[in-house]
């Protein structure tokens, strides 16, 4: 007999089950579309899916494996009783990669040619010329969380000529275009060489409220700052105060501390401000990525193989 998995909510697929039974065919499959139906059946279930809270890790007395739905979920997911148990956890990073740098870059290119300016004026119906554009190949980019996402958008950005700068806890080397890799103890001292300042790192308990003013401050006055990383890293009212200060010289921003952006926020009619409401991981296939993740790591957990994609509990990602 095989292991025995229950999927719960949230994002639970109805198709799964019968997937996983042509991959492993002796496996016992639970499809729980609501967490009550879940605390049934993850008594003795080897491996669950989903969002696992308190209540329903209690009852899994036999719970050796959690795969997450999200590479970066709510905050609270890794709760004590998760992070203090033997429990591994897996979670979806890598499927976003191609998706959120080719918005990172759409982001960046914008700025370089000055389409903050120019789309304004197109609505006002005003012909005015002279935005000095940002020529990349002589621009440096500092690229803060040098994951999936962020070593895809550092090969991107030295392929425009831009020399790129890493600013990463883990990774043991540079990655293709990364031409310095520097740990984030270091982030003050890279900060100030940095044209476009882009961060891809997860909300954990060292990433909270990363760029607050201090950081800011450290930045040319002519850099422009990218989120899409999460909200939770940036300090808004820091950011908001930086940009009228002109201590920076725009920003472009996926993610924010409250969400949705609230209306009347500064931001919103700030000049030098690009916002998109949280998208840059929208694309095709994913869902498909995510199935195909799920049942490969299924398969490697029934065999006694090393899962993708583990997660440090304690730090969240």
């Amino acid at each position: 007999m095989a292991f025995k998995l229950v999927i719960c909510p949230p994002n639970y697929q109805e198709h799964w089950p019968d997937l996983l039974r042509q991959e492993i065919p002796d496996i016992d499959v639970q499809l729980c579309p609501t967490v009550g139906e879940a605390m049934e059946v993850i008594g003795d279930a080897d491996a669950a899916f989903g969002d696992i809270r308190p209540e329903l890790l209690e009852r899994a007395h036999n719970l050796k494996w959690i795969a997450c739905p999200q590479a970066g979920p709510r905050a609270g997911y890794y709760h004590d009783s998760l992070i203090d148990s033997d429990v591994v956890v897996t979670n979806t990073r890598e499927i976003y990669n191609d998706h959120i740098s080719a918005h990172i870059m759409s982001l960046l290119l914008a700025f370089a040619r000055g389409l903050q300016v120019y789309i304004p004026q197109q609505i006002q119906g005003v012909w005015r010329q002279g935005y000095q554009t940002i020529y990349l190949p002589e621009a440096t980019v500092a690229v803060v969380g040098v994951g999936g996402i962020g070593g895809e958008t550092a090969r991107l950005c030295s392929e425009f000529g831009m020399t790129v700068l890493g600013v990463d806890p883990r990774l043991p080397e540079p990655t293709p275009g990364v031409a310095e890799l520097h740990r984030p103890d270091a982030l003050l001292d890279v900060l100030p060489r940095a044209d476009f300042v882009i961060v891809t790192v997860p909300e954990t308990p060292e990433t909270q409220g990363m760029f607050r003013a201090e950081q800011f401050r450290a930045m040319k006055n002519s850099a422009f700052f990218i989120n899409i990383g999460r909200g939770a890293t940036v300090i808004l009212d820091d950011l908001v105060d930086a940009l009228n200060a002109g201590e920076i010289g725009g920003a472009g921003l996926d993610v924010f501390q409250i969400e949705p952006l609230p209306a009347g926020h500064p931001l919103w009619s700030m000049p030098n401000v690009l916002i998109t409401p949280h998208v840059a991981g929208n694309g095709p296939y994913l869902e498909q990525r995510r199935t195909e993740l799920f049942i490969d790591n299924c398969k490697r957990f029934n065999e006694g193989l090393q899962l993708r994609n583990v997660v440090d509990k304690a730090n969240w990602f």
